[in-house]
């Protein structure tokens, strides 16, 4: 019987990491029928800029109800659910040639993209504390894992193989449907408990875990949307380097959420959160006085090494906190960390626009050392009880 449970509980692992999987993957299959749906419908940048926005919108319509569903129907089936809907959108948006049905489907494509977000971390902060082992870190590096590899098999088939943009999202979404057709029997069929409610509003130290995920979230996307531009403006970088700060820091944040949950259990979450925080601020500094192409791109590896896991790492605690249950939770901290996503950009670009991107960046600086010390208060607040162990069981 021992046996068997460990089988048990190693496939739910692999299934959840597999849905995790699903949601970078899709994320990254979508990213390069952007340009070709602004082509198709013969919009400008502000149209495109308004359609895209749909997504985050559709995001947050779902992320604070996922709780509830999963409390309600399980996780099991609101992943498989929301893993077949988002095939289905993006292979639609790949066809799509009319402005307000480009609309809706975006709409939908981003409120299951929410759901499957906060859905996956619930099902992981239950697999976690069920299995008694450190998982996070490993769980949201398959995140980035699809990407990757969604992103890099889009530019086989289209640049080596010659198929179409269509075909090659018809494969994609082909991708998709089948690794959740075979992992949905594997996943959890329940979703913890939401205590009779449809929706959590954070309290207690789920809030100010929902403030660092809001933070880690607003830094990742500035840095997506605007490493490029400061490259190329400020630091007068060929077009065709522009993108190699987010990329540095995309692959250390892999790595490092790859070894994250080993690193946990060798050195603790304190030192991993809080150490890696003083890496990342460490790395704006380089990024922003550096003189050499080498110490600019080693600041982006170490603002990546640094941030990489202080979301799983806090995620995982959401299965140790009694402020709230962990289906409203979780959803409740995606909720905050998406509309990090969403400020970001906007938030730099007001701030570049007054100052420059040098100043934008050192706000940058600036927020990491807030994560920091609300990280510290947070481990002085929980105390012995969550963080006294390496380890995630003992």
């Amino acid at each position: 019987m021992a046996a068997k449970d460990k089988a048990i509980g190693v496939s739910q692992q692999r299934a959840t990491r597999a849905v995790f999987f699903i949601g970078g993957f899709g994320s990254a299959s979508w990213a390069p029928l952007v340009p070709l749906l602004k082509e198709r419908l013969a919009i400008g940048e502000n149209v495109l800029g308004m359609l895209l926005l749909c997504i985050g919108i559709g995001s947050l319509l779902t992320m604070p109800l996922a709780g509830a569903a999963a409390t309600r129907l399980g996780c099991r089936r609101v992943l498989t659910v929301a893993c077949v809907a988002e095939a289905v959108f993006l292979f639609a948006l790949s066809h799509v040639s009319t402005l307000w049905l480009a609309a809706v489907l975006l709409l939908g494509f981003g409120a299951f993209m929410g759901c499957l977000d906060a859905t996956v971390n619930v099902a992981a902060v239950i697999v976690e504390k069920e299995s008694d082992r450190r998982l996070m870190s490993g769980m949201h590096a398959l995140w980035s894992v699809g990407g990757f590899v969604g992103a890099g098999l889009f530019g086989v088939w289209v640049g080596m193989c010659r198929l179409t943009p269509l075909v090659s999202t018809a494969i994609a979404s082909g991708i998709m449907l089948g690794t959740i057709a075979y992992f949905r029997r594997y996943l959890i069929p329940y979703g913890g408990d939401a205590g009779g409610r449809l929706i959590g509003i954070p309290r207690g130290i789920v809030t100010f875990i929902g403030i660092i995920a809001c933070i880690a979230f607003l830094t990742e996307g500035a840095i997506m949307d605007w490493s490029g531009v400061f490259l190329r403006v400020e630091r007068g970088f060929d077009l065709s380097l522009a993108g190699m700060g987010f990329t540095v820091f995309s692959a250390a944040m892999l790595v490092m959420r790859l070894v994250g949950d080993a690193l946990v259990v060798k050195l603790g979450p304190e030192c991993v959160v809080i150490g890696g925080l003083l890496v990342a601020f460490a790395g704006f500094l380089l990024v922003i006085l550096a003189e050499s192409t080498t110490v600019l791109y080693l600041g982006f590896f170490a603002i990546g090494v640094g941030s990489a896991n202080v979301v799983p790492v806090f995620f995982s605690l959401m299965g140790k906190q009694e402020d709230m249950p962990i289906s409203l939770a979780v959803p409740a901290v995606s909720t905050l960390g998406y509309l990090g996503v969403l400020m970001g950009p906007a938030a730099i670009g007001f701030l570049a626009h007054r100052t420059d991107l040098y100043v934008a960046f050192g706000f940058l600086a600036a927020l990491v050392a807030m994560q920091a010390a609300i990280a510290a208060y947070v481990y002085r607040r929980m105390g012995q009880k969550v963080f006294g162990s390496k380890s995630y069981g003992t």
